[in-house]
């Protein structure tokens, strides 16, 4: 039954012409060569047998000859549908703060406490890979970049996002007071190099810090006149609570404790950086938040997907067009052998 419902017809209107199949036959039927009696009595014993009975045989196998003729010239065919997907991938350079304010405690879930960094990587693994409410970005070529006093390519443009997510895992808070402090600058010119290497059509940073550029040698702003001249939208984001955060220490005797550190986001220059650069700034101060911006970050920038869809067909008009001829044919010897009439 399906075989039969797949068959579709290239030329449909000509089945149309199957309803001469009727004045055909009533035709045939009228044809020169046949007497009428009153009754088959008169006739010799023959004249009575089942050649009158089914003289009407060959006038029927010339409709359906005209059906099956008519079958082939409408073009019965089965068609199997094909699909090329093609996708134009993102290049996206993630650049995460690593500085020891991202200890504080402030992104933590009820079920979970995190710390910030802790926070990121979470939002990080399902931005890359898929999960919760986002779809991943299996086509995107991902780099990342962290920072602190000094910014460094953790990994660079990779579609190989099991690796990514993994080194992104493996990112620990600065614990020397050398290395600590915040060098936005330096972080997103960083990534603007990284991305200046990419060929892909559109090309964005998303930088994600929860504190106030107080190192490195670029600017912030030259950063972002850096980006927008290289065509790189930059997106930023500010994490965490300004004021006092909840931070996990040890004493003096090793044991664990809190301690409320000082915090604040310089939302100032994270909204200059995205006006600039042609992105948006958000701003997340707990967990949802920093996964609604991810989800839109995630929404706003998506793969281009296009796709060819074609047929290919088996013709089946050899079918219905030799059994036309086979029925006229044998519509023909049966009408001169079996069912002859007298002129």
């Amino acid at each position: 039954m399906d075989a039969i419902t797949a068959i579709e017809f290239r030329e449909p209107l000509l089945l149309s012409l199957a309803v001469l199949a009727v004045p055909l036959y009533l035709l045939a039927r009228r044809a020169p060569g046949r007497l009428v009696f009153s009754s088959l009595r008169i006739l010799p014993g023959e004249a009575g047998g089942w050649r009158p009975r089914f003289a009407w045989v060959p006038d029927v196998m010339l409709c359906l000859a005209l059906i099956a003729l008519v079958v082939a010239l409408a073009g019965p065919r089965v068609g199997e549908r094909f699909s090329r997907i093609h996708r134009e991938g993102i290049a996206i350079m993630m650049v995460v703060d690593v500085s020891s304010s991202m200890r504080a405690l402030d992104l933590s879930t009820p079920a979970r406490e995190r710390t910030r960094l802790e926070a990121v990587q979470d939002v990080f693994e399902a931005f890359v890979l898929g999960g919760g409410d986002l779809a991943g970005r299996p086509d995107d070529a991902i780099g990342l970049v962290s920072f602190a006093g000094f910014a460094d390519t953790a990994a660079p443009l990779t579609l190989d996002h099991n690796n990514l997510a993994a080194v992104a895992r493996d990112l620990s808070t600065v614990r020397d007071r050398t290395e600590d402090g915040t060098a936005i600058g330096d972080a997103l010119a960083l990534a603007v190099e990284r991305l200046r290497e990419s060929t892909a059509r559109s090309r964005i940073a998303v930088v994600l810090t929860d504190g106030v550029n107080n190192a490195g040698v670029e600017s912030p702003a030259a950063a972002a006149e850096l980006a927008r001249s290289m065509g790189v939208k930059v997106y930023t984001i500010g994490a965490g609570t300004t004021g006092l955060a909840p931070v996990r220490m040890e004493d003096r005797f090793g044991r664990s404790i809190l301690r409320s550190m000082r915090v604040e986001v310089d939302e100032a220059v994270l909204r200059q950086i995205a006006e600039v650069a042609g992105g948006r700034y958000f701003r997340a101060e707990d967990a949802e938040g920093l996964e609604r911006v991810y989800a839109e970050i995630d929404r706003l920038e998506r793969t281009r997907i296009t796709e060819d869809r074609f047929r290919q067909y088996d013709e089946l008009f050899a079918v219905p067009l030799a059994l036309a001829l086979a029925l006229l044919a044998v519509a023909w010897l049966s009408r001169g052998a079996l069912f002859a009439r007298l002129p």
